[in-house]
């Protein structure tokens, strides 16, 4: 997930997907990060992705000094067959560059807009959700449309949304299965605050997106968490389980809730959690077992698979079904 934030100190180009016409492989603000050995991210493979990559590495070649805006026909001179066209914006990774990557790197929980030049030296600035100019450069215009999808204004700038994922999922339990799902939601547009009581069942390392809560009260961190998450329980104890379980069920807005186990276990579960008083219709909307059906291997690596694909479809989902919705009034431009 957002590789191209990566840190480097290697000269590197950064390569945004400015615009679309028709079929692409990426959409509007999909980037990528091009150092002399490394690629971090892609803009979807293929011929573009490697023509931009040939590029981006003329350019560290050359020392190059100012930006590129390129227009690629994805027909059979690519050897693609999409049919639509894309521009590509090359940047040399300058001081200005850098530090807007640094920004951003640090707080992927909030909402960003990138305004970048498409012509001459590369300049940059990263305001946030209130205008606020945040970081990069004073000569970046400040008044622009705060769109969804990155866009090419006609005075020559990329206006370009760094959105926080809007997807939340509470993970708990740091077992197999938690960790495989932890692993397989990696790389995926969505951030993952992974539970347990036990300290020392977390890895050293854990993904971008994740934030590790080692907690003797892991019912808190169901009050405390964003309206709309989704939740997933697959702890070690059945009696956790179910204290869990009663404590989603009664918070008023869950975007998905999953509880690992059998038919059995959710027949058991329906009627002690009908004992604590809880709603019918809340119970039924709980999800156990987890995973697309057809999908009955019950190793932790196929059961993160099935697990990561039920995720997406529900997110997807969710996100058509907020896109349908009437729109807020536009955040005004300072």
């Amino acid at each position: 997930m957002n590789e191209w934030l990566t840190t480097t100190t290697a000269p590197a180009v950064l390569v945004t997907v400015a615009r679309v016409e028709g079929s692409a492989p990426r959409e509007p603000g999909a980037k990528f990060l091009v150092t002399k050995n490394t690629l971090h991210d892609t803009i979807g493979g293929g011929h573009l992705e490697l023509r931009a990559v040939e590029i981006a590495r003329e350019m560290l070649a050359a020392g190059a000094t100012e930006v590129r805006h390129e227009r690629f026909g994805l027909g059979p001179s690519l050897g693609q067959c999409c049919g639509g066209v894309v521009w590509l914006l090359f940047e040399p990774v300058t001081d200005s560059v850098a530090e807007m990557l640094t920004v951003l790197r640090g707080d992927r929980t909030s909402d960003f807009w990138r305004v970048a030049s498409i012509a001459g030296r590369p300049r940059n600035a990263v305001f946030d959700a209130e205008g606020t100019l945040v970081a990069g450069e004073l000569d970046v215009p400040r008044h622009f449309p705060r769109t969804s999808s990155a866009i090419v204004l006609p005075e020559g700038w990329l206006v370009d949304p760094v959105a926080a994922p809007a997807a939340h999922l509470v993970l708990f339990g740091a077992g197999h299965v938690g960790a495989a799902i932890v692993r397989a939601l990696a790389e995926l547009p969505c951030t993952v605050t992974w539970v347990d009581e036990r300290d020392d069942m977390f890895p050293a390392q854990v993904p971008a997106n994740v934030i590790v809560e080692a907690t003797d009260t892991p019912e808190a961190v169901v009050a405390s968490a964003p309206p709309g998450a989704s939740y997933l329980v697959l702890t070690h104890s059945h009696a956790l389980d179910e204290r869990l379980s009663a404590a989603i069920l009664a918070r008023d807005s869950v975007g998905w809730f999953g509880l690992i186990g059998s038919k059995t276990k959710r027949v058991l579960f329906e009627r002690r959690l009908l004992a604590r008083g809880l709603p019918a219709e809340r119970i039924d909307a709980m999800v156990c077992p987890i995973g697309v059906p057809g999908i009955t291997d019950k190793a932790p690596a196929a059961i993160a698979v099935s697990v990561a694909a039920q995720l997406l479809m529900t997110w997807e989902a969710q996100a058509h079904a907020a896109a349908a919705m009437p729109r807020q009034p536009a955040l005004q431009e300072n």
